[in-house]
């Protein structure tokens, strides 16, 4: 279920971008038949991998299940997805229980006619024709699109990074603030520069931890 029209504010290629509404798609799962609007409410990280058992891809999946709690305690939903079909995702993910012990416990799409994989640029002609690359979306509770990241196919995807951009963008959300480069939970954030002289002036007397006019923080 994909319209022309969900794909407004994208380009015509299906490029999702920053701060648009996410396409809305229904699709088949692990976890049976799912809706993304369904998910709204909820943050949402929907990623792709090239093919279920690989190596990168398999280590990314016993990663992303280790830390499952870590996102549920945030109200992230995850939802996977490659171009594999439905019993070949089941089975790779019983294999991975039998093999490490762990449980995968979110969805994956069994997108076999890759338009859900077309619909968001995940598959890039120049590395395959067929096969997603390591693509993640992230999605606030209203399903506009708050960050979009594409890993070359050799690269595993760093989990942390992923939970402290979420925690990042958590604050920025509610505080209306920034946060500086590498920034990690409880440290001070960034205001919001001034727009004229005079307040270029007023900045430097207003109690905040300033290196200059320009650039300031404060503690939450």
């Amino acid at each position: 279920m994909i319209s022309g029209e969900q794909l407004t504010g994208g380009d015509q290629c299906g490029r999702i971008t920053i701060g648009m509404m996410a396409p809305d798609f229904e699709a088949i799962t692990t976890h049976g038949k799912v809706k993304l609007s369904d998910y709204k409410g909820s943050w949402v990280i929907l990623f792709s991998h090239p093919a279920d058992f690989t190596p990168v891809c398999t280590t990314e999946f016993v990663e992303f299940s280790r830390r499952f709690d870590e996102f549920e305690k945030r109200g992230v939903k995850l939802l996977g997805l490659s171009v594999d079909g439905l019993n070949s995702h089941i089975a790779w993910v019983r294999d991975i229980e039998e093999h490490t012990g762990v449980h995968v416990p979110f969805p994956i799409i069994a997108d076999l006619d890759t338009k859900v994989a077309r619909l968001y640029g995940m598959i890039h002609p120049q590395i395959s024709h067929i096969m997603p690359i390591r693509s993640v979306f992230i999605l606030d509770p209203k399903m506009i699109v708050k960050m979009v990241i594409f890993y070359p196919t050799g690269v595993g995807r760093n989990i942390d990074e992923l939970v402290r951009t979420l925690d990042a963008l958590f604050v920025v959300d509610k505080y209306r603030v920034d946060t500086p480069a590498n920034w990690q939970p409880g440290e001070p954030v960034l205001i919001e520069p001034p727009h004229t002289q005079h307040g270029a002036e007023d900045r430097m007397k207003e109690g905040y931890e300033c290196t200059t006019w320009y650039l300031c923080k404060k503690k939450l």
